[in-house]
């Protein structure tokens, strides 16, 4: 359908400014705001559900991971003392 609006000049300015920011064209961005303002506009589309997935951490039997800041300074200890002697 064609037809003729005079458009309020806050109005013409924002749609300007929507189709600058945008790249739509002038219909596109009148048709877009006005099925929105009617109701009419198309249903957001709902996301998938997000899911988490839980995995066995993998640690070898016989390590205690209260215990790792413990290895990891004895490693360091050992890795300082390599350093110092050779």
């Amino acid at each position: 359908m064609r037809t003729t609006l005079t458009l309020d000049a806050d109005v013409a300015d924002q749609l300007q400014r929507v189709v600058r920011r945008s790249g739509k064209s002038l219909k596109g961005v009148v048709n877009e705001a006005l099925r929105t303002g009617l109701g009419i506009a198309e249903k957001p589309v709902q996301p998938s559900r997000f899911r988490i997935r839980a995995f066995v951490d993998g640690l070898q039997p016989g390590i205690d991971p209260e215990k790792m800041n413990q290895l990891a300074d004895e490693i360091e200890a050992e890795e300082l003392a390599r350093k110092h002697a050779g």
